[in-house]
C-alpha cells in the first residue's frame, strides 16, 4: 500500500524500486544524449501531438469503431504517461478532454469487458484518475479491472473460461501472448491506482501460468498452443507485459523471481536476434522476413526499463536500446506516422500467413510503443 500511495503522489516507480532507478538513470551515458529531433521529448511531442489529432480508429480500417480498441487504448495509455513525465500539463488536458464525451452522448464507445483486448481499456481512466483524481475515471477503472476475475458472462464465454476460472485464473485467460499485456496492465494499474495488491498479485499469478504454458527453451514464446512461431508483435506483448508488471510488483510477491527468471531469459535472446541496424524482425528468428516496427518498439522499451531498474546489464542493453531507438524513429514519415507496422493478425499454424502480413502506415499498434519508448528513456 505504501509504495502504490507514493506513486500516487507524484513519481512514476515504485518506492522500493525508486533508488535503483535513480542510480540506472545517472549512469547510462547512452540514454543522456541524442542527435537533434531524435531525443525522447522530440519524438514524444511528435506522436502524442499526431495522436490527439486521430479520431477513434478501427484497426485502420475504414468507418469508426462501435467501440474504442486496443491499439487505440494503449495509444492513449502512452500519451498519457509522456505528459506525466514530460510535465505536460495541457497535453494531459487534450487526453482528458478526449475521454470527456465518453461520460455522455458517447458512453458507449466504452468497451464493453468481456474479453482481455477490450478490458485493458481499463488502463486510460486509471492513469486519468492517478493524474486528475477525478473519481470518475477510478469508477470505470475497477468495473472493467474487477470483471476480469468475476464469473465468466457475456457473448466471450466459453468452455475454457469456466474452467480457467475454476483454476483461480481470469475467465479471460485464452493462451494467447497478447493477453499478458492486455490483461496484466490493466491489473498493474488498478494496483497503481488503488493500492490494492490483490490486482497486481493476481496478475502475478496469470503471467506466471502463461510462462509455464507456452515460454520456449530459448526464452521466446509462441503465438499460442498449436501456432509455433516467433510473431514479432506479440512477443512484443510479452516483453512489455512483463517488464510493466515487474516495475510495480511489489518485491516479496513469491511469483516475481519466476517472472524475472522469464523476462531475462526473453531478454538475451532477443539481444543475439537483433539485426545490425537496430531492428528486430516481423517473425524474430526468421532472417528472411521484414523488419517490423511495433515489436522493435516493444523490444526496445523492455530493454530500456531493464537497463533502468538495474535488471538487465547496462553495458551490454543499454547501447543496443539506443541503436534500436534510434533505428525506429527513421521509420517515422512527414505526418509523424510510422511505418512498416503488421497489420492486425489472428492465430494460424501457417509460416507464409505471418510471412505474407502487411505493412501498414500509421497504425496505432505502432504508435503506441513509440511513446512507452520515450516515456522510458525520460523516466
Amino acid at each position: 500500500m505504501k509504495s502504490a500511495n507514493i506513486w500516487v503522489a507524484g513519481t512514476f516507480v515504485l518506492c522500493s524500486g525508486f533508488g535503483t532507478a535513480v542510480a540506472q538513470l545517472s549512469k547510462v551515458e547512452e540514454f543522456k544524449s541524442w542527435p537533434t529531433g531524435s531525443s525522447p521529448k522530440e519524438i514524444g511531442d511528435r506522436i502524442a501531438a499526431r495522436f490527439i489529432i486521430t479520431p477513434h480508429t478501427n484497426f485502420n480500417r475504414p468507418g469508426p469503431p462501435k467501440s474504442i480498441t486496443y491499439p487505440e487504448t494503449c495509444t492513449w495509455y502512452g500519451a498519457l504517461t509522456f505528459a506525466k513525465e514530460t510535465g505536460n500539463k495541457a497535453l494531459v488536458r487534450q487526453l482528458a478532454d478526449r475521454f470527456t464525451p465518453l461520460f455522455g452522448s458517447r458512453d458507449t464507445l466504452i468497451p464493453t469487458p468481456d474479453h482481455v483486448d477490450r478490458t485493458v481499456f481499463g488502463a486510460v481512466p486509471f492513469e486519468l484518475y492517478m493524474q486528475t483524481k477525478d473519481p470518475r475515471y477510478l469508477s470505470i477503472g475497477k468495473r472493467m479491472a474487477d470483471k476480469q476475475w468475476g464469473p465468466p458472462e457475456g457473448k466471450m464465454v466459453t468452455a475454457d473460461s469456466h474452467r480457467f476460472y475454476g483454476k483461480g485464473l481470469s475467465w479471460q485467460t485464452r493462451l494467447w501472448i497478447d493477453d499478458m499485456f492486455m490483461l496484466t496492465a490493466v491489473q498493474t494499474q488498478a494496483y497503481r491506482a488503488t493500492g490494492d495488491r490483490m490486482y497486481i498479485d493476481k496478475a502475478a499469478n496469470e503471467m506466471v501460468f502463461y510462462l509455464d504454458s507456452l515460454q520456449q527453451p530459448n526464452g521466446l514464446f509462441y503465438h499460442a498452443p498449436g501456432v509455433p512461431y516467433y510473431w514479432g508483435r506479440g512477443d512484443g506483448w510479452m516483453a512489455v507485459g512483463m517488464s510493466e508488471l515487474l516495475r510495480s510488483l511489489p518485491k516479496d510477491n513469491p511469483n516475481r523471481s519466476r517472472i524475472m527468471e522469464g523476462y531475462q531469459k526473453m531478454m538475451a535472446t532477443l539481444l543475439k536476434y537483433q539485426a545490425e541496424d537496430g531492428m528486430w524482425r516481423q517473425l524474430i528468428d526468421n532472417p528472411d522476413s521484414w523488419k517490423e516496427t511495433s515489436c522493435t518498439g516493444m523490444f526496445t522499451c523492455a530493454f530500456i526499463t531493464g537497463v533502468k531498474e538495474g535488471w538487465l546489464d547496462k553495458k551490454m542493453y543499454a547501447p543496443a536500446a539506443r541503436k534500436a531507438w534510434l533505428a525506429l524513429i527513421t521509420y517515422i514519415n512527414t505526418e509523424n506516422d510510422i511505418t512498416d507496422v503488421c497489420e492486425g493478425t489472428n492465430k494460424k499454424n501457417d509460416l507464409q500467413y505471418y510471412m505474407d502480413r502487411k505493412r501498414n502506415t500509421g497504425d496505432l499498434h505502432g504508435q503506441a510503443p513509440l511513446l512507452w519508448c520515450a516515456t522510458a528513456l525520460l523516466r
